[in-house]
């Protein structure tokens, strides 16, 4: 029939273009990146004036916490300021931190109406320091990581630099966004090694102060806007593997559904607010973004449509019955579901974190269309 054909066409369409986009793409990029590396992302510039910013809604304990790492870092203690912006959304005040060391630390309340771009803003106004780092409240530095992002950015025309976030994980214990991590970690490696990395951790990643502009209200992706509004004006954005942060936090399933539902929905609202970066004459690294973000945002459509196209092969192997093929199906199911065991375990957590990942695509492809953007969740 002209409608199996059709299935059967959009669904080859669909597994290439799964394989392209996730392993076609990466593996082009880490073979042009040994061959066409850009300079290496390295010098000094240990005389720069530095600004920690911490723009958060944490508890004040947790603040504290974070700004003392802060302050022990293996840097010229004249030449840090750390920069405490506090949300209005948030419950904590300025005078809650009025124990904090005031020559060095400064506490100021962010902007109207509140969220991290308007509390971001208000820190950097308060910034003094020539070069510009950036992080959260639930993380810690390497002793040496500020210095390694000042470095970086002594290289001519290297405008931002990302360091290298790590994920914990339980040993034993591997997760899909563990492993995915560490992928888009090397992913970003390689893709600054041609020119620039698309995005950075918002967790660890510094700039040049003259390169800062407000950011518009309400804007999801501070570590996304920043990075490519930087490429835009000329500038490279390098990803520097030995400024190193660690998370302190291990989020369950649903909390990391939730933050891929803010970061995909930020994707989606920059595309629409910086529509420069999808014109290739605009965009030095149009190719990279198109791959890296853009075109991942059809894989549940893409996946979907090679599941459909394999219920009937599958039933063509049980002898054309589709209740034959159900029962199977409910069968492996049920037996990976009650089985006991490591390996039993593993197979629902991954199950359970891909259709996870899957939904938060397509609500975040919801929200694009919707242009809902109030998409932070504690």
């Amino acid at each position: 029939m002209v409608t199996d054909g059709l299935l059967e066409y959009a669904a080859l369409a669909s597994a290439i273009a799964l394989v392209v986009v996730w392993v076609g793409y990466p593996a082009v990029v880490a073979a042009l990146a040994r061959c066409l590396s850009a300079p290496d992302a390295r010098g000094r510039r240990q005389d720069a004036t530095v600004s920690v910013v911490i723009a958060t809604r944490d508890e004040a304990q947790a603040i504290r916490v974070r700004v003392r790492d802060c302050l022990s870092l293996d840097y010229a203690r004249a030449k840090i300021q750390v920069v405490v912006a506090l949300d209005q959304r948030g419950h904590v005040r300025a005078e809650d931190l009025a124990d904090l060391p005031r020559d060095q630390v400064v506490v100021v309340m962010g902007d109207s109406p509140g969220g991290k771009a308007a509390t971001l803003n208000a820190a950097v106004r308060a910034a003094s320091g020539r070069i510009l780092v950036f992080t959260d409240a639930h993380q810690r530095f390497d002793s040496d990581a500020v210095r390694h992002l000042v470095d970086a950015l002594s290289v001519p025309r290297v405008g931002v630099a990302s360091g290298s976030l790590a994920i914990p994980a339980r040993p034993g214990h591997w997760t899909m966004v563990s492993r995915y991590w560490l992928f888009e970690r090397w992913l970003r490696q390689c893709e600054a090694r041609l020119h620039s990395c698309i995005g950075v951790s918002g967790a660890i990643y510094a700039m040049r102060r003259e390169l800062w502009s407000a950011l518009p209200a309400n804007l999801i992706l501070d570590d996304l806007y920043v990075p490519m509004k930087a490429v835009l004006a000329g500038w490279r954005v390098a990803f520097v593997g030995r400024a190193r942060a660690s998370e302190l936090r291990e989020h369950s399933a649903i909390a990391e559904y939730r933050r891929k539902v803010r970061t995909l929905t930020g994707v989606v609202q920059l595309c629409a607010w910086l529509p420069e970066v999808l014109v290739p004459v605009r965009n030095p690294v149009w190719f990279q973004f198109v791959f890296h973000k853009v075109l991942r945002l059809f894989t549940p459509y893409w996946t979907a449509l090679v599941l459909v196209w394999s219920l009937p092969a599958a039933v063509g192997l049980l002898g054309g019955s589709l209740p034959a093929a159900l029962v199977v199906a409910a069968a492996l199911v049920l037996w990976t579901v009650w089985r006991r065991g490591p390996w039993s375990s593993r197979v629902r957590r991954f199950a359970v974190e891909a259709i996870l990942i899957h939904l938060a695509v397509v609500i975040a492809g919801y929200n694009g269309l919707r242009g809902r953007w109030h998409v932070w969740h504690r």
